[in-house]
């Protein structure tokens, strides 16, 4: 069994846990048996089950467990950068769970995620300048007035979210590749260059760096390109090595 199909038993839509037909064998696994193998998932590799039941939105606890463990995991490692070192040993903790909950963020980005609206910062209107021309009291003579209105932002349709999906490829991941295409004269796929075969938008890591400048000033932005942002992506790829770690674990319980 993988993590994904944990997800449907978290979610019944029937009174049988396990959501299959019932079986006499004795071999037929129980619905004890799918909790016992989800519980020795979730105490063998702790912080992927939980950043995957988070991501996945089964949970909100799993989710604020997964930082506060990647968090540990951050104050354990980053005495091996010179820059996190320095720190303040009461900043420290602070710039280490912003660094985890910024990863952990992109970590459950996908092209089905929602991002704010940056044209009218997530509210859904944007303010215009209109000019009209109103009439005097007297009858006589026209007047100009410039007025502030409200208008519904074109880029989220009044929405105040955007999806994260990449524009080149609505999500997919893969495009058509023109040039190979012409000269083969047969369709051609390939990873698309503006996500990298991801179908999505990752989060900027200069956002990370800024939420860091509003606890210390001690990180340079030459210093964060240097050695924070390294340790900013080894973050996110200890998020999804984990999560490959539950996932070999829970299919050795669960067959």
């Amino acid at each position: 069994m993988s993590l994904e199909a944990t997800v449907k038993y978290h979610f019944p839509k029937g009174q049988s846990f396990s959501g299959t037909a019932p079986n006499t064998s004795p071999d037929t696994l129980t619905g004890t048996d799918y909790i016992a193998g989800m519980g020795m998932a979730m105490a063998r590799a702790p912080l992927g089950y939980s950043a995957f039941m988070g991501k996945v939105g089964v949970s909100k606890n799993d989710a604020r467990r997964a930082v506060s463990l990647l968090t540990e995991y951050a104050l354990q490692t980053c005495d091996k950068v010179a820059a996190l070192r320095k720190l303040n040993s009461k900043i420290k903790p602070a710039v280490m769970q912003t660094l985890a909950s910024y990863a952990y963020l992109d970590y459950c980005r996908s092209a089905a995620s929602l991002k704010p609206c940056e044209c009218c910062g997530a509210t859904g209107f944007i303010a215009a300048e209109v000019v009209t021309m109103k009439s005097m009291l007297s009858g006589h003579g026209r007047r100009e007035v410039r007025e502030q209105i409200r208008v519904r932002c074109k880029a989220c349709a009044g929405k105040g979210v955007i999806s994260s999906a990449c524009r080149d490829c609505s999500g997919r991941g893969r495009v058509v590749m023109r040039k190979e295409t012409e000269r083969q004269g047969v369709p051609v796929m390939g990873d698309c260059k503006r996500c990298c075969g991801r179908g999505y938008e990752r989060i900027p890591a200069i956002e990370a760096y800024r939420a860091i400048c509003t606890i210390t000033e001690n990180i340079s932005l030459a210093t964060w390109d240097r050695s924070g942002k390294p340790f900013y992506d080894r973050l996110i790829g200890k998020l999804e090595v984990e999560e490959s770690w539950a996932n070999t674990t829970l299919a050795k319980f669960i067959v």
